[in-house]
């Protein structure tokens, strides 16, 4: 009974002040928004005052003629800026007529359709003057871009200086965002395609993707080439993407079959017996049992050692029943470019992929996919640059033994270097080839056939694709420099036998080796008269 007494005593206290609240606010308002004059507050009119209304009108008017007043300011201020803007705009447009665009694009900004549809021309325009569609006539060897590789997991490139790598995982983040969105956005553009279609086909994702190889021309924008597993054995997608300095654009996409594609390996030689049956065993375990899409033609000189050359061959055919060789022996002065060059024109069945190859070179079938997909006759030749392999009694002189030949093929600093001044392995269709003239056949012995060759497809309209590639090695081999060579060619034999060697780190470990062991000499007769 109490707390209903106390509850009925509190609810019209509580109500009063409610209503002393709520008068309280309105007088605030009705101050507050009461228009002041020039030197002083106008006052309220009393409610039942005769001049009230006449009071609120007056108000009215004030208000309005306010707003009138700060309308005509702001239309005075949009005209201003119009003004300042059409002034900057001629001044724009003036600047353009005296510096003309050279694809002659303007983007005018006041038609946003319009510009959408000239910048969209400006990319494309950029696409044309790319070398994407067709090669570039091009001075010397030096001026050709190169492509660089990569996988999901590491890029392969050229340029690696004293810190970089030839292979390695891509550390600087513009460099991983742009590969990670390149093959994104082919991922999506190929489960597009296929879903235009109602029937079901094969959802793509990044473990599809096989490798791409990109490069940049520092004016016109990226050219990327990602390669993709087909549907079947043997059959790639591939998806040409195009970044012209700005989005990612489609250049086309392709279905390529490798199934028929055969691969004629030529390989010159003379001698070498020993290197020889080497490369039969990469020969049989990498195009004959897991490619099985090959050709071998053997091209030798003179006499020496040519029975067990043949008898290397005809082992090897027995035990695959591999048939698919040819074995041209010619009694003369070794000529690496006659070898090739006899070896291309031999050929007589149909159109057919080219690789020049030597006998101190170790290929994977990776690499034989390689050699056909960035090759297409009328179009692109190939010259991979491969991962040459330094002396492995200097880089394994630290250890017990030398490891075999399938665990030094690894690409490391330490272990090698591309070999991007070499342009003796490469591959090209035999039409191109026949059509370019071949090779130089003045040119004897060893060295200077090769460059000239590349340079020929370089002021050719044929696009030459350089790129380093994983799957493609030189093998480390003693190299003699013999002085029937030319001076030019002495030299470049010389150039090639120093970078062949060892690393820098390692050849200067063997040049300060006597100053180290002092050093290690010195600090153990250190430590024992302490």
């Amino acid at each position: 009974m109490m707390l209903r007494r106390g509850f009925l005593v509190f609810v019209p206290r509580l109500a009063g002040l409610l209503v002393v609240a709520f008068c309280s606010v309105s007088i605030i308002y009705m101050l507050a928004c009461t228009p002041k004059g020039d030197t002083e507050q106008l006052a309220l009119p009393r409610v039942h005052s005769p001049t009230a209304k006449e009071g609120y009108e007056a108000i009215l008017q004030e208000r309005e003629e306010q707003h009138r007043n700060y309308i005509i300011s702001l239309k005075k201020q949009i005209a201003q800026l119009k003004a300042e803007l059409q002034g900057k705009s001629e001044q724009l447009k003036s600047m353009q007529d005296q510096n003309p665009n050279p694809l002659d694009i303007r983007l005018d900004h006041s038609n946003p359709e319009k510009a959408q549809v000239n910048l969209l021309a400006f990319l494309r325009a950029q696409i044309d003057k790319a070398e994407v569609h067709s090669g570039v006539k091009l001075s010397t060897e030096y001026a050709a871009v190169p492509f660089e590789s990569f996988t999901l997991q590491k890029v392969y490139q050229l340029e690696t200086g004293l810190t970089r790598h030839p292979e390695e995982k891509p550390v600087r983040k513009d460099k991983r965002d742009e590969l990670v969105e390149v093959i994104e956005l082919a991922v999506g553009n190929l489960n597009s395609l296929e879903g235009d279609s109602n029937t079901k086909h094969h959802v793509y994702t990044t473990s599809d993707f096989v490798e791409g190889i990109y490069r940049t021309e520092k004016d016109k924008g990226t050219l990327y080439e990602l390669t993709f597993k087909g549907d079947k054995k043997h059959q790639f997608k591939k998806v040409v993407l195009f970044r012209p300095f700005g989005p990612v654009m489609k250049v086309k996409n392709e279905n390529v079959n490798m199934a028929d594609s055969l691969i004629n390996v030529i390989v010159p030689l003379a001698k070498r017996a020993s290197k020889f049956r080497q490369f039969m065993q990469n020969f049989r375990e990498m195009g004959i049992q897991q490619d099985g899409r090959i050709h071998l033609t053997v091209v030798y000189f003179g006499k020496e050692q040519v029975n067990e050359v043949k008898s290397i061959l005809e082992n090897t055919s027995k035990s695959t029943n591999f048939k698919n060789f040819t074995f041209i022996q010619l009694n003369e002065e070794f000529s690496r470019g006659k070898g090739l060059d006899v070896g291309a024109r031999v050929w007589k069945g149909s159109n057919v992929v080219l690789f020049f190859c030597d006998v101190d070179i170790y290929f994977t079938a990776e690499f034989l996919n390689s050699c056909r997909l960035n090759t297409q006759p009328g179009k692109k030749v190939f010259y991979p640059v491969l991962f040459s392999q330094y002396n492995p009694s200097i880089i394994y002189g630290h250890q017990d033994s030398i490891p075999s030949l399938e665990q030094q093929l690894i690409i490391k600093k330490e272990t090698g270097f591309w070999r991007d001044f070499g342009f003796g392995m490469t591959c090209q269709y035999r039409s191109d080839f026949i059509n370019i003239g071949g090779f130089d056949l003045d040119i004897k012995g060893w060295g200077g056939e090769d460059v000239h060759l590349y340079r020929k497809y370089l002021h050719s309209n044929l696009i030459v694709i350089r790129t380093p590639v994983r799957g493609l090695f030189h093998l480390w081999h003693e190299k003699q420099c013999l002085d029937e060579l030319t001076p030019e060619q002495y030299k470049m034999c010389m150039q090639s036998k120093a970078m062949n060697e060892a690393s820098h780190g390692q050849l200067g470990m063997l040049v300060f080796r006597q100053e180290i062991e002092t050093h290690l000499h010195r600090q153990k007769l250190s430590s024992k008269k302490t």
